[in-house]
């Protein structure tokens, strides 16, 4: 298949005629697709990892990791459409004793929602972009994908766009299954056109909200969801740092540094006893190498953010990092409690890249205050001991308000691509109730329908008393 063209029209009537011939594929048939695209990546991997090194600029280990995510994903997918549950069929009979009044035959499930626009992201090349996690989904849920191309890596994006293509043409999924856009105003054009159903995006908070509010602004309005990045508090009680502060402190100075502090994961605010982690803070920051930023506009983003922190009046800066030829050297600014908590809304912003804040406090109750006082994160963490069950119970209610995973004695860098993983969190982290990794981010492409007292023979299969597809069904007093 032709994966890049400038006819956005001819994409956009392509993916709303496939709409429904791929919706309609038993999920058995998708599954297979899924895999044989995850089979073809794998296969295609000397050709695909030395184009993503050359246009990322990240490590060899890294893409390939990656790779493997990637690929796994999508198999983690075709299980899903194997199970059938994902569908939440569910069948009501006929019962004229029904408390609330005689109830009629009731059958219910989710049905996709139709062509979906998928804006890659920067930073995980293959992850979370054209084969992503946001495709994968989709595909899986039977929604065509108009995918956008990130500027950072457009060869790769072509390169894989034609491997995935190809696969699902061979397998018979509609023309218009999968394609590519590339150029902002195309993709603009897209998220307005009434035959884009969804809208998914990975970016940052700027660019997220105003393709939000493009969506959202439309006659007839779709969910957009954006994930745009979160700073990751992290907060470690005074019993962690008197037990294990040297352990804990080399933990956050390789999470907030790994991939040059390029993961939207990446912890941005660590809350600690005044005292206990500056000095040991500074010598493992000061020995860390430089390493490289994904590109031009990502190191031009990062040193503007940067200079925003630096400049304001309460913060130190107690390493500072440096561009090299190799990249960048991490950064560490510093700022007790009392002055972040009078402009948190300035401090606690995300800086793109390998920089982070450490937050110095005396009394733990300032724990709570820091809490209350932030918007909504991706992740949140707790470093305690067993001895602060009181305070570790009060903190972690309030985190849960504010973010999509709460940690305990761990680093939010690692997103498992699981079932029980949530990847969101409340506004500003998200425009999204959902998650945007692991399977249950499948219904962000899914929307329920009733039938009510239809014939057998006009019942969608999964609703059918013979049941073709042999998906569970509920209900029948269940």
């Amino acid at each position: 298949m032709n994966t890049v063209t400038t006819d956005t029209e001819g994409l956009l009537a392509a993916a709303a005629a496939a709409a429904r011939p791929f919706g309609a594929l038993a999920p058995a048939a998708r599954a297979s697709m899924l895999r044989a695209g995850a089979d073809a990546l794998d296969a295609a991997a000397e050709t695909l990892v030395p184009v993503a090194m050359r246009e990322t600029r990240l490590p060899e280990p890294r893409l390939r990791g990656e790779l493997v995510r990637t690929t796994f994903q999508l198999r983690l997918f075709a299980g899903l459409l194997d199970d059938g549950r994902y569908l939440e069929a569910t069948i009501d009979p006929p019962d004229p004793a029904w408390p609330t009044g005689p109830r009629p035959d009731l059958r219910r499930m989710l049905i996709p929602v139709g062509p979906v626009l998928v804006f890659a992201a920067s930073n995980f090349p293959f992850a979370f972009s054209v084969a992503g996690g946001d495709t994968a989904a989709a595909l899986a849920a039977g929604c065509p994908v108009l995918l956008k191309a990130h500027p950072g890596h457009p060869e790769l994006s072509r390169l894989t766009a034609a491997v995935v293509t190809d696969v699902l043409a061979a397998a018979g999924a509609p023309a218009g299954t999968l394609a590519l856009i590339e150029g902002d105003e195309q993709a603009r054009a897209a998220l307005v056109d009434p035959r884009v159903r969804a809208g998914a995006f990975t970016g940052s908070e700027h660019a997220g909200r105003l393709l939000f509010n493009l969506a959202a602004a439309r006659d007839e309005p779709i969910p957009f969801y954006a994930e745009m990045g979160s700073v990751n508090p992290v907060f470690v009680t005074e019993a962690a740092a008197a037990r294990r502060g040297p352990e804990i402190w080399a933990g956050y100075v390789e999470s907030y540094t790994l991939g040059t502090g390029q993961f939207c994961t990446k912890p941005g605010l660590l809350f600690a006893p005044a005292g206990s982690a500056e000095a040991d803070l500074v010598r493992l920051v000061s020995a860390r190498p430089a390493t490289p930023l994904l590109g031009e506009r990502i190191a031009a983003g990062y040193q503007n953010t940067l200079g925003g922190l630096t400049s304001h009046p309460a913060i130190r800066v107690l390493a500072a990092g440096a561009g090299t030829a190799t990249g960048v050297t991490p950064t560490l600014l510093a700022i007790g409690v009392a002055d972040w908590l009078r402009d948190p809304g300035a401090l606690a912003v995300e800086c793109f890249g390998p920089t982070s804040l450490l937050v110095a406090y005396d009394d733990p109750a300032d724990l709570l205050a820091v809490a209350r006082a932030l918007g909504g994160q991706l992740t949140a963490t707790v470093h305690g001991e067993d001895t602060d069950d009181v305070l570790a119970a009060d903190l972690l209610a309030e985190l849960r308000e504010r973010a999509g995973r709460v940690l305990w004695n761990g680093w939010p860098t690692g997103v498992s691509v699981s079932p029980a993983m949530t990847h969101g969190g409340p506004y500003p982290a998200t425009t999204s109730l959902h998650t945007s990794v692991g399977t249950t981010s499948i219904s962000r492409f899914l929307r329920p329908v009733t039938y009510q007292s239809l014939p057998e023979r006009l019942l969608p299969e999964p609703l059918r008393d013979d049941n073709p597809w042999g998906i569970p069904q509920r209900g029948r007093g269940v």
